[in-house]
């Protein structure tokens, strides 16, 4: 099982780097537009394309609206965001690893023009001038123009607007998504 893991951690390595030129692609003449720092970028509006298991997903993680931030958080009575994460996908039977930065590490790198609920959005921490990933929300929500996640932060857990966050627009790193097929 470890050298399977070392091989798909390797082959998901090859595929990891999103581009900031990648961001303007066109996607299509109906498409909605989204504009992230200065980057018009592309937004399928009918990207919902999620199966049964990304939709009780979703519905599981909104049960902890409200749930306080707690730093190292892993249960109901506090998350932190990688700890919310790897909550809510364990109650499915996966295992994840436990940080942000540890979890930015698997799946396919996924541009937000293509990007689904069920995908994980890769953050800069507080320092808007990292470049380490710092934070991870899992996206519920893409109609045209708008890209909704959901995760623990310093207010517990929230669903945010990514296009219209000043916080965020300027720390997102990259979106990845999982193979849901796939469990440990």
């Amino acid at each position: 099982m470890q050298g399977y893991r070392f091989i798909l951690k390797y082959l998901l390595l090859l595929g990891c780097f999103i581009s900031l030129s990648s961001f303007g692609q066109t996607v299509g003449k109906e498409d909605s537009v989204l504009v992230v720092s200065d980057t018009t970028v592309k937004v399928d509006p009918i990207v919902h394309k999620n199966s049964q298991q990304v939709d009780d997903l979703i519905s599981y993680a909104k049960k902890f609206l409200g749930t306080p931030y707690r730093y190292g958080g892993m249960t109901p009575s506090g998350f932190d965001c990688s700890g919310f994460i790897n909550y809510i996908f364990g109650n499915f039977g996966f295992e994840l690893t436990r940080t942000s930065y540890g979890l930015a590490e698997f799946g396919q790198t996924v541009k937000l023009a293509d990007i689904q609920p069920g995908d994980l959005m890769f953050f800069k921490g507080s320092n808007v001038h990292s470049t380490q990933v710092g934070h991870v929300a899992m996206v519920v929500e893409v109609s045209p123009g708008v890209i909704k996640f959901i995760h623990s932060a310093s207010g517990g857990v929230a669903i945010n607007t990514f296009n219209t966050s000043k916080y965020y627009i300027p720390r997102f790193i990259k979106a990845k998504r999982l193979d849901y097929g796939v469990k440990n």
